[in-house]
């Protein structure tokens, strides 16, 4: 009996002895193919918030004031050393650099705030994952040019390095919202209404923060939630985000912690993506999803929700939006805005799939608990766009003619392209030339010959404007109270 059994611990223990090896071995492959990490990669910024820090009477002044700590570290311990690596000049770290942001106007990198001396409401913004507040200001100019008080948090590990986000935890970013919104709430009066706006993890953040407040008696509820592709569901590959913790602890497979190695040449958006970032959206949104399936009673005292989604996005499926955030709503003045592929666009016929079949069947559901919203062409003849339009609780939809169309050149919007507007003047497909805020990334010459750009090409054919964002301008104004301007 002993020979038997000493044969199949000594055929496991080769088999795993092979596993190991042949890992090894992979791992190495890919830590040799991937770019040399940079000081931005590898450097932790110690001044950075963390929750602990948030002891009580620690205030939004207090998180301002480590926040110019925080960009002290920065330049002293990325940015200025960089420049014996002869960094090019379009790299955010380079010192003096065309697209190094502390040398713009304004940095948007950092958390800021647009006050009014008498506001008719609250707004606390929330950007995205690896971006900025960059991403929620023309947002912030919208709101607060309708007598809003607007407070747009930096959340912690953005604006600054990517190396950033493999020191945060959610915890962190959970603390600093509800400092910015505490914050908020006593720049207005007590009956002042309060908006949330999230954009993309930003939107996640923003639903965090309102189920808290719905179990906090210390805590206002917000009376308006407006998301931009928000973060909801989990991808089968969020959930394998730290496989890669087994080995890139060691020195030589540092880079297998890295999901992509790319040149840093967005002032307001990391290009280069660490594997954990991705995990702490997974801990988030399920967090929110568990959550969200739990509201019972008191999800007839959830604020609405206005939501505007892309059916082309390659990052959160409308479905998840529709079924993970939704389905467990119950306010009649909620909306779900879908903006729907380019149906003239003859790149149609290249598409993997058509996500008119996944559109279908969403709006052949007989009737919703909210309002369901969709802008598409008119039809398949014409790039000129119509609101097609179902209640809660309707049956039958209502159209209506827009004022927009197609651009030429553009088969549909993407993730990262929803809050921006077209005079964007980095992201825009049309920038405003008198806002000097570096390299114009929404205009560059993407066609050429391939093998010659230090970049896939990828990253500058996804559309990082929304030439519909004054139908979305439109509905914030509306959202506020205001009467529209004719």
């Amino acid at each position: 009996m002993k020979d038997p059994l000493k044969r199949i611990f000594r055929t496991f223990g080769v088999a795993a002895a092979a596993l190991v090896v042949l890992i090894l071995a992979i791992a190495t492959l890919i830590q040799r193919s991937k770019p040399e990490l940079s000081l931005w990669h590898t450097v932790h910024l110690e001044s950075e918030f963390q929750a602990h820090d948030a002891a009580e009477g620690f205030s939004w002044t207090d998180y301002l004031a480590l926040e110019t700590r925080l960009f002290e570290e920065l330049d002293e311990r990325i940015v200025l050393p960089s420049k014996a690596d002869a960094d090019p000049d379009w790299n955010r770290f380079a010192p003096g650099g065309r697209n190094n942001p502390a040398d713009f106007p304004h940095n948007w990198n950092r958390s800021f705030e647009l006050a009014v001396s008498d506001p008719v409401g609250g707004a606390l913004l929330l950007h995205g994952l690896t971006d900025s507040p960059y991403s929620v200001r023309r947002t912030a100019e919208l709101l607060h040019s309708q007598g809003y008080q607007v407070v747009a948090l930096r959340l912690p590990g953005h604006g600054t390095a990517p190396s950033a986000l493999n020191y945060v935890k959610v915890k962190d970013w959970r603390a600093a919202v509800r400092i910015a919104y505490n914050h908020l709430l006593t720049t207005v009066d007590s009956d002042s209404p309060i908006l949330v706006a999230g954009y993309s993890n930003g939107g996640a953040l923003a639903l965090d923060l309102t189920l808290d407040t719905l179990t906090d008696d210390a805590l206002q509820t917000p009376d308006q939630i407006v998301l931009y592709s928000p973060a909801i569901g989990i991808t089968r590959a969020a959930a394998l985000a730290r496989a890669h913790n087994l080995l890139s602890w060691m020195p030589w497979f540092d880079k297998l912690g890295w999901d992509g190695i790319q040149p840093e040449f967005d002032a307001f958006k990391y290009s280069s993506f660490p594997t954990d970032a991705g995990y702490l959206t997974r801990v988030l949104t399920k967090s929110i999803q568990d959550r969200l399936a739990k509201l019972d009673d008191r999800a007839g005292v959830f604020p609405p929700v206005l939501t505007f989604s892309s059916l082309a996005d390659a990052t959160v499926l409308v479905e998840a939006v529709f079924s993970g955030l939704y389905s467990h709503l119950n306010n009649p003045d909620s909306e779900l805005v879908i903006f729907d592929i380019n149906r003239q666009a003859m790149m149609h016929d290249f598409f993997k799939t058509d996500p008119a079949k996944r559109l279908q069947a969403l709006i052949d559901r007989p009737t919703t608990l909210f309002r369901l919203t969709v802008i598409g062409n008119m039809d398949e003849s014409t790039v000129a766009l119509e609101q097609w339009s179902r209640a809660a609780g309707a049956t039958e939809p209502v159209l209506t003619p827009l004022d927009l169309a197609w651009p030429r050149g553009i088969y549909s919007l993407a993730h990262v392209a929803i809050p921006f507007p077209p005079d964007d003047p980095i992201y825009g497909t049309e920038p405003d030339p008198d806002q000097p805020f570096g390299i114009p990334l929404g205009t560059l010459e993407p066609r050429g010959e391939k093998g010659i750009l230090i970049v896939s090409g990828s990253e500058f054919l996804r559309l990082r404007s929304n030439p519909f964002f004054p139908y979305i301008e439109q509905r914030l104004v509306e959202v506020t109270g205001a009467t529209p301007e004719e």
